[in-house]
């Protein structure tokens, strides 16, 4: 399959990219580096699907990632993601696959079930966007293109400037550390997600993407045991308004999560990764 993929520099884009290249496909990474910026209208003769993995925010901020400059951040993401979405209906691209978040559903009450299907009720700019971006590709779906839009949870995983990082280095220098509950996926695992769908013949609209519920707690508990720290570990949150995903779409596909396995055999690294070291 002949696949353009932005983004493909980001935490989630590179995790695609790798397996993308893993599984034969052919890639072409849209980026500034080949001309390529988000609002940009690109030639995409030729190619089988679009991953759009680009977003622009404020370095470490998705809910909150305009910072004082709301009207370029809408541009940016949500014009800018819909001018590319045209571009591939207009060279006949089939499949369209587009990370979404979580983040459109931040207005359902706590403790909600996230089903694939549940529609949007964001309360930020970020989570707006998003959805916004979600209607244009359904609109598109309804005139022939295999659309899917995965509302993934946080992503963790290997990279420059890992989510834990700065985590990790504050635990193990003795920082405070407050306690947190969230769902979590590697970004292999989304990667993973991402091409099956664009390898069934009428994947769904909006799928979830999330594996562990995962308490810092415990996660610094696996560090503690890794490192031999004695630094004391946070309090348990409060799991009871998680608003928990459930994934029955990709489950039904066949797509198989890595779980508490996959985290303690990437947590090596990770700390490898962490400020201290």
């Amino acid at each position: 399959m002949r696949i353009a993929l932005t983004g493909s520099s980001g935490i989630v884009g590179g995790f695609v990219l790798a397996a993308a290249r893993t599984a034969g496909h052919h890639v072409t990474c849209l980026t500034r580096e080949r001309g390529y910026r988000l609002g940009d209208a690109p030639d995409l003769s030729g190619q089988d699907a679009l991953i759009h993995c680009a977003f622009a925010h404020v370095p470490g901020c998705y809910r909150g990632g305009e910072g004082d400059a709301p009207r370029d951040f809408i541009d940016a993401n949500l014009h800018g993601s819909i001018r590319l979405f045209e571009a591939a209906e207009s060279a006949g691209v089939p499949r369209i696959a587009f990370l979404s978040s979580r983040a459109v559903h931040d207005g359902h009450p706590p403790g909600t079930v996230l089903e694939d299907d549940l529609p949007p009720w964001p309360t930020t700019l970020y989570g707006h966007v998003k959805a916004e971006a979600e209607n244009h590709l359904a609109r598109m779906r309804a005139r022939g293109t295999r659309a899917v839009a995965l509302r993934s949870t946080g992503v963790y995983g290997p990279g420059r400037a890992h989510k834990w990082r700065a985590l990790f280095a504050r635990y193990l220098t003795g920082g405070q550390v407050s306690a947190r509950v969230s769902t979590e996926v590697h970004g292999r695992d989304l990667a993973a997600a991402i091409l099956l769908l664009l390898s069934v013949p009428d994947p769904p609209r909006t799928v979830n993407v999330s594996d562990l519920v995962l308490d810092r707690h415990d996660l610094l508990g696996l560090v503690q045991d890794l490192t031999g720290s004695q630094a004391r570990l946070p309090p348990r949150a409060d799991a009871t308004g998680l608003r928990l995903p459930r994934c029955l779409a990709l489950s039904n596909l066949g797509w198989q999560p890595g779980g508490t396995a996959l985290l303690r055999a990437t947590l090596p690294r990770l700390l490898d990764q962490a400020d201290i070291l």
